[in-house]
């Protein structure tokens, strides 16, 4: 048998799973692991900045590709600490992510030793598994077991924290012979798919909701398929985004409070059926549940068990993955049209069409500061299908969801569940380094650019190009639109005279200056009608220097976003002019009928 330290098992262990990409930060307590990636090969290191950077970095390259994992490092005490949130985006978005953490020696971790904390009890409520390897030979297990973990059933993140001195234990592993662990996926049964067919069948207005765990399978082929058997128009969820090309004559547009396009709710009002596929259910979607279920028929497929009824009561409930049930579903949707026994949905799938091409907000305007909205109409033009957009939480956020648009699976990189500030730059990161070929678009407000600014400086150093938009109006915005129902105006602006950079205004934070510091390259733009301009340039500032590349726009100081404020997707506010004619949404799905 083959001798070796625990650290390198565990990096011969990464190698075997797949893994050829890791993201951290080194520190005493994890430098034998490191010494382990260096003598190992093959998995390329990006040095992050801050390790909560490095955790979605991760994030973002497990995001890209079906299969990927992203792997973060740290060393022990405030490493483990930073990437908490990471591990909780990722546990609420059902994203795989593996942390390995450093620790101090085992003979001192509980004698308050330098940045020593017990950070797998920390972790465990936004882990799938969070422990701490106090015996070397038990690592080879951990990690196999990590793995297997993270692909079985709902997908999560692991965190495995190894004591220094229990890396460098040699200990008897054989990595030639090293097998991964087979996944558990549960898959429905042909019975529980015909039940379902049948009630689809018995409505008059079915939709399917696909959530993400439509992407987390690559069963967004199966999706469509079955959506075209059917006649069955299909809304997407915001993680589902992209299963379902925005341009699909059964794409029926979003539903909910806030990233909703309007045709979509007024679609899913009028609807009688709902199959919910890879879907939670979740509160930002279905807004009160008494609205969101009236006179509706609900069917839930899950790859978790205890996700069905955890919101409300399917009237029917699968546990499967969504990839084995859309198999099943095309299969059985195949015999009964061959039969000539599935309905004729095409009435109800204009109607959903008719609703998208009269129900829509207005992007064109030619206000100076620029408006919002102008600023995601110049991106529909300058970024293609190809486009792989990376984003967060605010109003940037929200604004980019109603009106942007996206056509591929994982082309929408959204942190869903936890929405932390900061995730956007790192986790554009990853994306962009698991699709080295990729346009990657970034989306943020100004608050969440200056959360983790710092990661930039990665991208410069590692050689990382993508494209930043930014939209400063220098205000908390989605914070102050929510402290209207408070009549409040409190501590949500960002503005101050900078005295190095007047020309700003109150605008404060020079952003151009702050990432030209960071070895990157930067656009302002005060005008709309050069949005379109600077797009391109950054495009090709990107591609000659490798770096990324910002775009600001400086926005005017407040716009209230589309949403609802009572919690009831059929009572969402429109604060902007709606769309009336042609030219104002020219970058819409379907030219405006009025």
């Amino acid at each position: 048998m083959a001798r070796m330290t625990a650290a390198r098992a565990a990096v011969e262990i990464l190698k075997r799973e797949g893994v050829t990409a890791a993201f951290g930060v080194p520190g005493a307590a994890i430098n034998p692991f490191y010494a382990a990636l260096h003598a190992s090969g093959g998995i390329a290191h990006t040095l992050a900045r801050h390790v909560e950077g490095a955790s979605h970095m991760a994030e973002g390259y497990t995001r890209t590709h079906p299969g990927n994992i992203g792997v973060c490092v740290g060393t022990s005490g405030p490493a483990g600490t930073d990437m908490i949130t990471g591990l909780y985006s990722a546990i609420g978005d059902s994203v795989p992510i593996l942390c390995v953490t450093g620790q101090a020696p085992t003979a001192v971790i509980h004698k308050e030793d330098f940045q020593a904390v017990d950070i797998a009890s920390i972790a465990k409520p936004v882990t799938k598994m969070a422990v701490t390897v106090l015996e070397a030979a038990q690592v080879p297990g951990v990690f196999q077991q990590a793995f297997h973990l993270m692909r079985s059933g709902r997908p999560g993140p692991v965190l495995v924290d190894l004591p220094v001195d229990v890396q460098l234990t040699e200990i008897e592993f054989d990595p030639d012979t090293y097998r991964p662990l087979p996944v558990y996926k549960p898959a429905a049964g042909r019975a529980q798919i015909e039940k379902a067919l049948a009630m689809l069948n018995a409505s008059e207005r079915p939709l399917i909701v696909a959530g993400g765990g439509i992407v987390n399978a690559d069963a967004c082929a199966l999706l469509v398929e079955f959506a075209e058997l059917t006649g069955t128009p299909v809304v997407p969820t915001l993680m589902g985004w992209g299963a379902i090309p925005d341009d699909h004559e059964l794409n029926a547009g979003m539903v909910g409070l806030q990233t909703s396009h309007r045709y979509g709710n007024a679609t899913f009002l009028e609807s009688d059926f709902v199959l919910g596929i890879g879907n939670r259910w979740a509160n930002r979607h279905t807004g009160r549940l008494d609205v969101y279920t009236r006179g509706r028929t609900f069917v839930h497929v899950d790859i978790e068990p205890t996700q069905i009824g955890r919101i409300f009561a399917p009237d029917y409930g699968i546990t499967s993955d969504a990839g084995a049930a859309l198999e099943l579903f095309v299969e059985v949707a195949r015999e009964l049209k061959a039969a000539g026994r599935l309905p004729d949905r095409s009435g109800w799938a204009a109607a959903a069409q008719d609703k998208k091409a009269r129900l829509q907000r207005r992007t064109h305007f030619d206000d100076v500061p620029i408006k919002p909205q102008r600023v995601y109409e110049e991106m529909n033009k300058a970024f293609g299908p190809e486009t792989r957009y990376v984003t967060t939480i605010g109003l940037s956020q929200i604004a980019g969801a109603q009106m942007l648009h996206v056509y591929r699976p994982r082309h929408w990189i959204n942190c869903g569940q936890a929405g932390p500030l900061g995730w956007t730059v790192p986790a554009a990161l990853g994306v962009a380094k698991a699709d080295p070929e990729a346009q990657v678009v970034a989306l943020s407000g100004d608050y969440d650019f200056q959360f983790m600014i710092e990661e930039l400086a990665v991208g410069a150093q590692h050689k990382i190009p993508y494209v930043h938009v930014l939209v400063n109006n220098s205000f908390l915005g989605l914070i102050r639109q929510a402290q209207r129902a408070f009549d409040i105006d409190f501590q949500v602006r960002l503005e101050f005279e900078n005295v190095n950079s007047p020309e700003l205004g109150v605008y404060g934070v020079d952003h151009v200056k702050v990432a030209e510091g960071l070895g990157c390259k930067a656009i302002r733009v005060t005008d709309p009608g050069e949005l379109g301009a600077a797009f391109e340039q950054a495009k090709k500032l990107a591609a000659e220097h490798r770096v990324p590349v910002v775009v600001e726009a400086i926005l005017e100081r407040v716009t209230n976003i589309a949403m609802s404020g009572t919690n009831d997707i059929s009572d969402v506010v429109e604060f902007e002019e709606l769309a009336t004619e042609p030219g104002h949404a020219p970058t819409a799905i379907r030219p405006l009928t009025v």
